[in-house]
């Protein structure tokens, strides 16, 4: 299991144009279709809980809280604040059992023996799942001479671009080194116009 930090922002050609000025390199372009799944009320959404299937396998991304480092005064925090922070969980008894968590009062037990693709079928319908967003997304990845930061600049089929510094830490990882290479990788992007949307 991994923690995110990221900071999104609002990208566009000269985005690509400042990275190749600072020497960024790029990694790669890739394009994959994600399906967001919640209950028709949004109770894992309204918590600020993602689950979604890309290509064929399950995600789902839980708000992990500020530390006491964090929580200082100034610059710091402020740069703190235009970031998230998610533990991405894949592994999908794990997934289940924190959907249940959050939507048990929907939830019915079942005992019945089945195949995989059955059990999450019957998952779905047992927790009143539905796939509430589908899309497919071109991402363009690259990397600066910070360690551990990678900037993505993705496309939506929907028109949509948004750009995100991410740094992946382990569980328990440090928080606040990430925060400041994301800050300092930013510095070297110039004004970035924040977004807030839903996790991809």
């Amino acid at each position: 299991m991994s923690v995110e930090v990221e900071r999104k922002f609002v990208c566009n050609a000269d985005t690509l144009k400042t990275l190749e000025e600072i020497g960024a390199v790029c990694l790669g372009q890739r394009q994959f279709c994600d399906q967001y799944f919640d209950t028709p009320k949004f109770d894992l959404t309204l918590k600020d809980m993602w689950l979604r299937k890309r290509k064929g396998c399950w995600e789902l991304k839980c708000p992990i809280t500020a530390d006491k480092a964090e929580e200082t005064s100034g610059e710091q925090s402020k740069a703190a604040a235009m970031c998230s922070r998610y533990k991405e969980i894949t592994n999908l008894p794990e997934i289940q059992l924190r959907v249940k968590e959050v939507i048990k009062d929907v939830c019915e037990d079942s005992e019945t023996e089945t195949s995989p693709s059955q059990e999450e079928e019957s998952w779905m319908s047992r927790s009143n799942l539905v796939c509430f967003a589908e899309f497919t997304t071109v991402r363009r990845s690259f990397t600066l001479e910070e360690e551990g930061v990678q900037v993505d600049l993705d496309e939506a089929d929907f028109g949509f671009h948004v750009g995100e510094i991410e740094v992946l830490l382990p569980e328990g990882g440090d928080v606040q080194s990430a925060l400041e290479k994301i800050e300092r990788t930013a510095g070297k992007l110039g004004e970035l116009k924040p977004v807030k949307l839903p996790n991809p």
